[in-house]
């Protein structure tokens, strides 16, 4: 094997371990933690350990468990032919579930007291997003990585400019993060660059239109 076959074999290896780590079901639960337990957020200031743990809890069961659970039910019954859900027909039963989960987390978190409005803002626009990438699947399969990148950079420039402190770190890093998915998803996927775009449009514009309208 030359230095340029091992080479590439190191990145697409990479972008296999990013893609898996980030996946969409990863990408909102790593977001809370972040809000819940970094030294730079302050929305979630006078909450209780319990509290805040608590919160995780809800966002891994919602986002990331039971869309799980989901698609492996729906692979052991013959539904789905790879867990990867790698054709658009395959997406569909799938998406229609999240759409289900992530509109229950984002009415408990709506209706609880307290909840900083930010997350509220968040968990509207991910289950908005869900719906429209469940349209939008009909005539392309539109990347659900870069829909969540999209979404989360976006949140995340907006509470920046309300909430500056710290930002100097995590904003460039995420800038990075986001840029890395559609790059990885390019290498080791079959989106073409007009999905791996699209699925960043839809992230970024929901979330700023979720933002001037609730």
């Amino acid at each position: 094997m030359n230095t340029a076959d091992h080479k590439s074999n190191l990145s697409k290896i990479f972008s296999h371990a990013l893609s898996w780590v980030f996946h969409p079901v990863f990408q909102p639960v790593i977001l809370v933690a972040f809000l819940l337990f970094s030294d730079t957020s302050t929305l979630f200031l006078g909450f209780r350990p319990a509290q805040r743990w608590m919160i995780l809890g809800q966002a891994f069961t919602l986002y990331t468990f039971f869309p799980l659970v989901t698609v492996g039910l729906l692979k052991a019954l013959g539904f789905l032919e790879s867990v990867q859900l790698k054709t658009q027909r395959e997406r569909v039963i799938p998406l229609i579930a999240i759409g289900i989960w992530y509109f229950w987390i984002w009415y408990v978190w709506k209706n609880l007291p307290d909840h900083p409005i930010e997350l509220v803002r968040f968990a509207l626009a991910a289950w908005t997003t869900s719906w429209i990438a469940l349209m939008i699947n009909v005539r392309m399969k539109i990347s659900l990585h870069t829909i969540g990148a999209g979404l989360i950079l976006t949140f995340l420039f907006l509470w920046a400019s309300q909430h500056s402190y710290g930002a100097g770190i995590y904003l460039p890093v995420a800038c990075i993060w986001a840029g890395s998915i559609g790059v990885a998803r390019l290498q080791v996927s079959d989106h073409n660059p007009m999905e791996v775009i699209a699925g960043y449009l839809l992230g970024a514009t929901t979330m700023l239109a979720i933002q001037l309208i609730y």
